[in-house]
């Protein structure tokens, strides 16, 4: 099976969504804990939700396997993004609740992960940074968003209640200062949906590894409380509870891509 979709646009956008996929190879599937087996901490239907970027002439980078496989929103050495908090790492072996993802004694080794960062990590990122490439040499300067969601509550993870959106600009580091108040403006315009900016999610290993603003490159993560748009239990997409989501989605790339603020 290919390792990701990649549908080429011709505005200096590129959407990520690493952690699509659901796809889960046999070999590994036996070795994993019943509940680990339905991926739950798939960002379900996040691609679905940025149906709007293509309309905008995006790129879209889509993931076939799930995180459970590899995370490919870590670094290949897998130092922790958020040091002294709990998280998960490159081949994760703990659900976002804490539970284990395999059964006791078959966790992937050190050299089998080392054989799925080479098989599945290493061209995802390959593509991703041929595209930004493309991308910016045809513009100038190119957007790299990463689209993200996660359950609203989990305690192993952060206290309390996510807020619904979160926007990451590693601290205001990966994107000029101009685009991230861009973003502000439209979150602040709307009150449907409380947000945080940098706030628990501060923008995972892509936006930090290739935000380069300097070079052309700006990037920023939105992490999507899941439930405002789907059955967190079930992972039902709600068309209904969605539509608000999606425009909203549209009105931040249009943002995003306005080079005149």
């Amino acid at each position: 099976m290919d390792i990701f979709s990649l549908h080429r646009g011709t505005a200096p956008l590129l959407v990520s969504v690493p952690h699509d996929g659901t796809v889960v190879p046999d070999d590994i599937a036996l070795r994993l804990t019943d509940a680990a087996r339905c991926v739950p901490d798939t960002d379900w239907h996040i691609a679905r939700l940025y149906a709007v970027a293509r309309a905008l002439g995006a790129s879209m980078l889509v993931p076939h396997h799930s995180r459970y496989v590899i995370d490919l929103n870590r670094a290949e050495d897998d130092v922790s993004l958020y040091p002294g908090q709990n998280t998960t790492g490159l081949c994760p072996v703990r659900r976002f609740t804490g539970e284990p993802v395999y059964r006791e004694g078959e966790a992937p080794t050190p050299d089998e992960v080392a054989l799925r960062v080479d098989k599945y990590w290493r061209p995802y990122h390959s593509a991703l940074r041929a595209e930004l490439d493309r991308l910016r040499a045809a513009h100038g300067r190119v957007l790299l968003w990463e689209g993200h969601s996660i359950r609203g509550e989990l305690p192993f993870l952060f206290e309390g209640r996510l807020p619904d959106l979160n926007l990451g600009t590693a601290g205001g580091g990966s994107c000029t200062a101009a685009l991230r108040a861009r973003l502000e403006a439209v979150l602040a315009a709307q009150s449907r949906y409380d947000h945080v900016v940098d706030g628990r999610f501060k923008g995972g290993y892509i936006t930090r590894h290739y935000g380069a603003p300097a070079d052309g490159i700006e990037a920023v993560q939105l992490e999507i409380s899941q439930r405002i748009y789907m059955d967190e239990d079930s992972f039902a997409f709600l068309p209904e509870r969605a539509a608000p989501v999606e425009a909203l989605i549209g009105w931040l790339l249009e943002a995003a891509l306005d080079q005149g603020g």
